[in-house]
């Protein structure tokens, strides 16, 4: 008994000393290619990286790192993507991503912050793959981008939001039946990496998101399926199918609005429909819109009012009301075309397009006076609304340039209003509907 005391205790303690050898290989491995790829000797790095990570994936979580750094090293400086030893090291730099995976929920654990979740590291993976895979599968690709988006949302890193949108992109352009989906990808990405631009506070990480944000917008146009005929063509039908699918009609009426084809019949059918069984600020919009295409003023009005009642965001309730003015001229009601002129600048003051609808109401009728001379001063009032526009919209500087040189031209001559007792710097009061002062030029 105590020879078989003796030699269960020998093995235990050669056991010990065996665990806490590799524990000390793993430390000076761990430290030697660290140091090496932080030299950028990324040759020397490779083999005490692997060695920890095979041995000791938790040890540090470093080690993932360096060893994604060591081998895109790699992957980039051997062009030949056909050699045994590019898709070697291919094959290792996805079972690193694999084995990261794995082990983050350990990795969480110990550390407070620093550690991105699984769907995040998968999204990750699968730029990697794009990147570097001999042959790169665009379905699995996009497996694995849209799993890693849908989990991690705004959590997702930007240039993982870049990539899914793209490969979806890329998807569409060889099945158009990929169509719905690629527009709901880039419904899904956009409002990701708004999300992560309203949290970020990094000032440089902030200003890539916002380009990447740019990109999206740029790939949704330049896919080929997103023109207004063609949006038309796919969303017609489908409109009608789903005439009591609120959730659908939502998504129609947010793609056709973005891509400014609120003039297409599935852009109000869509909208009528929804309000008829959900009715929001946004669907009134819609039918607002198609009374205003049929000419029917008084109805578009209605439905524009409902809409500013349940709007809350003042700068949609701005572009509204703006929507409203435009009607409301075009059916030659000016003072009431005003009037919501007024009520966009209540809900945005620096609406500079409401102050150049202002200058076009009054030109467009700008008698009150028996005398020609001073129903030209009406002129001056337009002048004065179009530098407000420019003064405070410098988006619309241009625009309020070329109309104050062609307005200009029918301000009354100094001559004909000093037989009317008034000269430059006095001020006159344009009669009528209008009532606003002027300086006379």
């Amino acid at each position: 008994m105590k020879i078989k005391t003796l030699v269960a205790a020998v093995l235990l303690l050669s056991g010990g000393a065996t665990s806490v050898f590799a524990q000390n290989d793993c430390n000076a491995n761990s430290s030697i290619s660290h140091e090496a790829v932080r030299a950028g000797n990324f040759k020397d790095a490779y083999a005490p990286c692997m060695a920890v990570l095979k041995e000791c994936p938790t040890l540090r979580y470093y080690t993932f790192t360096d060893a994604i750094k060591i081998l895109q090293n790699f992957l980039q400086t051997n062009k030949d993507r056909n050699s045994a030893d590019y898709k070697k090291y291919f094959d290792e730099l996805m079972q690193v991503h694999d084995l990261r995976i794995q082990n983050l929920p350990e990795f969480a654990k110990k550390y407070k912050s620093g550690i991105p979740s699984p769907a995040s590291a998968r999204g990750t993976k699968a730029v990697d793959y794009l990147q570097y895979a001999p042959v790169p599968d665009l379905n699995q690709a996009y497996t694995w981008l849209r799993e890693s988006v849908s989990e991690a949302q705004g959590e997702s890193d930007g240039a993982v939001l870049h990539y899914f949108l793209d490969v979806s992109m890329q998807k569409v352009k060889a099945d158009s039946n990929h169509t719905d989906q690629f527009f709901q990808d880039y419904l899904d990405a956009s409002k990701y990496t708004e999300d992560a631009i309203a949290t970020e506070t990094n000032a440089a990480k902030k200003k890539n998101l916002e380009a990447i944000k740019e990109n999206l917008v740029a790939m949704f146009v330049n896919s080929g399926v997103a023109d207004c005929e063609s949006l038309q063509n796919i969303y017609g039908p489908k409109v009608e199918a789903n005439q009591n699918d609120s959730t659908f009609l939502k998504k129609t009426i947010a793609i056709l609005k973005m891509m400014k084809c609120n003039e297409s019949e599935a852009y109000f059918k869509a909208s009528d429909y929804l309000y008829r069984i959900d009715p929001s600020a946004d669907a009134a919009v819609g039918v607002a819109y198609m009374y205003y295409k049929k000419g029917d003023y008084d109805n578009a009005v209605k439905y524009f009012d409902e809409a500013l009642g349940m709007e809350t965001d003042n700068a949609k309730k701005a572009e509204m009301a703006y929507a409203t003015a435009a009607a409301l001229f075009s059916a030659k009601k000016l003072s009431l075309a005003r009037s919501y002129c007024h009520k966009a600048l209540s809900f945005k003051e620096d609406y500079g397009q409401a102050y150049i609808m202002l200058a076009h109401i009054y030109a467009s009728n700008p008698k009150w006076s028996d005398e020609p001379a001073l129903n030209k001063c009406t002129y001056f009032l337009v002048i004065d609304k179009l530098q407000k526009a420019k003064s405070i919209d410098p988006s619309v500087a241009e625009e309020a340039n070329k109309l104050i040189s062609t307005y200009s031209a029918y301000t009354p001559q100094a001559k004909d209003l000093f037989m009317l007792g008034y000269k430059a710097g006095d001020r006159v009061t344009i009669g009528g509907w209008i009532g606003e002062s002027t300086t006379i030029r």
